[in-house]
């Protein structure tokens, strides 16, 4: 850094300083819960009685001095009952006080009597430095505990006295409370700090879980899109040969619509490459055909294998779905049941898949648990994909716990009324 931009960063922090040392803006003590006034009103009491004792301590003034005396002291402790809101100005006050009342009574103090300050005088700026550092920044409160002290020192060299050594133990009191107020600060300040750290990452980490979700879903949708695309591209190619004699306008529109088809499938296999290339393990299943409703027996037997207890029903006459609707609806049982090993060991879960005219229900229930849950290490993303999943369908999903203590989802996914049976096998 060379000399200019030195010298205007110091002016910088000058006009800084200057800004938070000559200020009257309110900055009250934080209140919690019902108690929130306790604190205040011992501040209060405490400046009332110590202000007594101050004035009594002062009443060896002589003749009319002792009067504007009184009213000093009557300003400092009044400066301890602002600090709780307003602790620069406060400050400025009770220094203010501390100073004159010092000069004032400077020519009368007996021998062996503290001078400048008073021990009620200390005890009351002392309570104000403390009130101060706890809401300014360290420079500010150091600022304020050197100006206190000057002014003391200014004091004893302007009446001829040597009084240095009560300015000593003053000052002992002063940087005291200003190293402990400043240390809760910064301890405060920090916890708030961590605090926020904790929001920004817990958000980040929804953000991040979001978004590996909907990366899986697209890529499993991916499969199903290019299977639809790959059986229009090969009807667009067999279908000259089924027709006798076909036109030249017929076999022009079968190209261009096999064309298209292989066109989008490209594009289909480009935006995979990007989804999969952060995601190694797709990499181990990128042919495998995607599941369906079709495999559901499959999934419950490998769950019970595995120690869970599962019950099915099947309402409704089955019938043939769109892949994206059948796939969706096994992975939110496959979430479901996994789900339940996890976070529910012991219990007995129900599957129940519900045909209705237009929508297709899923609803997966286990009993409350019969031993303690081990510690989840997982992001905890399965309830997000099942939100994700039915809202890209435009369907509804309810989670929540059952009266009985365990826990129910249930997902309501439309669907069209006939659709046509294809084979879910990958044809790129």
């Amino acid at each position: 850094m060379d000399a200019g931009r030195l010298v205007e960063a110091v002016r910088a922090g000058a006009r800084g300083m200057r800004g938070e040392l000559f200020t009257v803006a309110r900055d009250p003590l934080p209140r919690q819960g019902a108690l929130g006034w306790l604190p205040h009103v011992h501040v209060a009491l405490f400046a009332l009685c110590v202000g007594l004792v101050n004035g009594v301590e002062y009443t060896y003034a002589a003749g009319s001095g002792r009067a504007f005396v009184a009213v000093c002291a009557v300003a400092q402790a009044g400066a301890v009952v602002m600090a709780l809101s307003r602790p620069v100005a406060a400050w400025w006050l009770s220094t203010a006080a501390l100073a004159v009342s010092a000069e004032s009574v400077g020519a009368t103090v007996p021998e062996g009597r503290v001078w400048p300050w008073s021990v009620a005088g200390i005890a009351l700026h002392t309570l104000v430095l403390l009130l101060l550092s706890l809401r300014a920044r360290p420079r500010i409160a150091a600022a304020a505990l050197a100006i206190t002290i000057g002014a003391g020192l200014l004091d004893v060299a302007l009446s001829g006295r040597s009084h240095n050594q009560d300015v000593t133990r003053g000052a002992i009191a002063f940087g005291t409370a200003v190293v402990i107020g400043a240390s809760l600060r910064m301890s405060r300040v920090a916890r708030s700090r961590l605090v926020e750290q904790e929001v920004l990452t817990a958000d980040e980490r929804a953000r991040r879980t979001l978004l590996e979700e909907r990366g899986r879903i697209a890529r499993e949708l991916h499969d199903v899109v290019a299977h639809h695309m790959s059986v229009i591209s090969i009807q667009a190619q067999v279908a000259p040969h089924l027709v006798a004699n076909p036109s030249e306008e017929l076999r022009e529109n079968l190209a261009g619509i096999r064309e298209n088809a292989v066109q989008a499938l490209t594009e289909l296999r480009r935006i995979l490459g990007v989804l999969r290339s952060a995601d190694p393990e797709a990499e181990g299943v990128r042919h495998a055909p995607q599941p369906t409703l079709d495999r559901l027996g499959e999934l419950i037997a490998n769950v019970r294998g595995a120690g869970l207890e599962v019950a099915t029903a099947t309402t409704g006459t089955p019938r043939p779905l769109s892949p994206g609707v059948g796939l969706s609806a096994y992975r939110i049982v496959q979430e479901a049941l996994s789900n339940a090993m996890r976070h529910a060991p012991g219990a007995c879960v129900r599957v129940a898949i519900g045909y209705q005219p237009s929508a297709l229900t899923v609803r997966v229930t286990n009993s409350p648990p019969t031993r303690a849950a081990p510690p989840s290490t997982g992001s905890g993303h399965g309830l997000l994909g099942m939100r994700e999943r039915t809202a890209m369908l435009g369907g509804e999903l309810a989670t929540g716990r059952t009266p009985e203590g365990g826990f129910e989802i249930t997902a309501l996914l439309p669907t069209d009324p006939a659709v046509p049976s294809h084979p879910t096998e990958d044809t790129r």
